[in-house]
């Protein structure tokens, strides 16, 4: 069972890391701050998930297991902020294309100073 578990891991161990090396490769690659900031997070926040089950798998021990568990949490409350916190400021400082954008809310709102409420 443990064979099982070691190799499970280093599919999720290699898995994880190529989703890691797509994401840098996105955010080098994509040409716009909306697009680069899919590639951040989509595909990253997968492969951290992907390499912290293979990591639980290997280790198998409950302290192991907590700390690997608080990681995972933690990246997933920060990274959908960070991009929303991005995504709002290239929105601020026109840096994305806006014939991409197949609908644009915050043009309707007009200026957006931060003084109209929450987003």
């Amino acid at each position: 069972m443990a064979t099982i578990a070691d190799w499970l891991g280093a599919a999720c161990l290699v898995s994880g890391a190529l989703l890691a090396l797509a994401a840098g490769i996105g955010v080098l690659r994509f040409p716009d701050a909306l697009s680069r900031m899919h590639a951040a997070t989509k595909p990253q926040v997968l492969g951290v998930l992907l390499l912290l089950l293979g990591i639980a798998l290997r280790l198998r021990s409950p302290a192991d297991l907590g700390m690997i568990l608080l990681v995972a949490v933690f990246q997933l409350s920060t990274a959908p902020v960070a991009a929303q916190m991005i995504g709002r400021a290239a929105y601020r400082a026109g840096r994305l294309d806006r014939s991409l954008l197949d609908a644009d809310e915050l043009a309707e709102r007009g200026a957006d100073d931060g003084s109209a409420g929450p987003a």
